[in-house]
């Protein structure tokens, strides 16, 4: 693995993902969906890993998941997920929701450059695009409940979830009443979600992303399945959650700060790059520490 990032090269890259993900909304059975698909998967190709397309029906509306191979071939290992969904909601390119995020997967894919080298390795690496996510999380329903059927041996999971709108203005961030006053209310952080069963993850993932410079970072570990927090259970996390598995979301914090969420605003224009970019080196860091943890 490559030991440390280009930030200003890194940003370049990220926008460009974006510029070619966001031209139209991302709604199953679209063009722009079918050139996603293409997109993520060629490019993960490329990166060196062997993509697998895993593509379901049963709720009526076709499923694609892209799914690297683990990695490396070491099936005596547990596995690490790292996953994005790719989809958008029918009125919005989705920019931020989620192109930010499938970037960051296809830059950590870039940075891990399979086959993994050297040794020490004690997980594996599977990288995910999700489909459906914004149709019932669908996606990693399937995902989840396939490594649970299969007995895998599952690390954790990390959920890359709108990763590149700030907002540095005093009271930009929005809280639940629980916590209000806990957490800062100006939107230039980065936060990570994970329940108190992952917060071992949470906690390496933490302070990975704390050693990135110039990078606010908060965390928070919330009982059970995140029942009494409806909002920290909306994204892929809450799939491996609900299956018994340590997960956790990394994110902007979503419609808590974004006014552009899930509307024909949510374009590159409003995104914050150098953010992307620090948070996507916290990403590749996070991950390489886990890989060896």
């Amino acid at each position: 693995m490559h030991a440390s990032l280009d930030l200003a090269l890194l940003e370049r890259r990220l926008r460009h993902h974006i510029d070619v993900l966001t031209q139209s909304p991302r709604v199953p059975g679209s063009a722009a969906h079918r050139n996603a698909e293409e997109y993520i998967a060629g490019t993960l190709s490329q990166f060196g890993f062997l993509v697998q397309e895993a593509s379901t029906f049963d709720t009526g509306i076709p499923c694609t998941n892209f799914l690297t191979k683990p990695l490396p071939d070491a099936p005596d290992l547990p596995v690490l997920v790292v996953g994005a969904h790719y989809d958008t909601v029918h009125n919005s390119p989705g920019a931020d929701d989620n192109g930010t995020a499938v970037a960051a997967l296809l830059e950590l894919a870039r940075w891990i450059n399979p086959p993994l080298s050297g040794g020490g390795f004690t997980t594996r690496l599977q990288l995910a695009a999700y489909d459906l996510e914004e149709f019932g999380m669908i996606g990693s329903l399937n995902h989840s409940a396939e490594l649970k059927r299969t007995g895998a041996a599952v690390r954790g999971m990390i959920s890359l979830e709108m990763l590149g709108y700030t907002d540095h203005q005093p009271g930009s961030q929005q809280l639940p009443p629980q916590l209000a006053g806990l957490y800062p209310d100006v939107a230039n952080f980065i936060g990570i979600c994970g329940n108190e069963s992952s917060r071992d993850l949470v906690e390496i993932v933490t302070a990975a992303m704390k050693s990135v410079d110039g990078l606010p970072v908060q965390s928070i570990a919330v009982p059970g399945c995140g029942e009494t927090l409806p909002p920290v259970r909306l994204s892929d996390h809450s799939s491996f959650w609900d299956e018994g598995f340590r997960a956790l979301m990394i994110t902007d914090t979503s419609f808590m700060r974004n006014p552009h969420y899930h509307k024909t605003t949510d374009t590159a224009d409003t995104l914050d790059f150098p953010f992307l970019a620090k948070v996507t080196a916290g990403v590749c860091e996070a991950v390489g520490q886990l890989l060896r943890a």
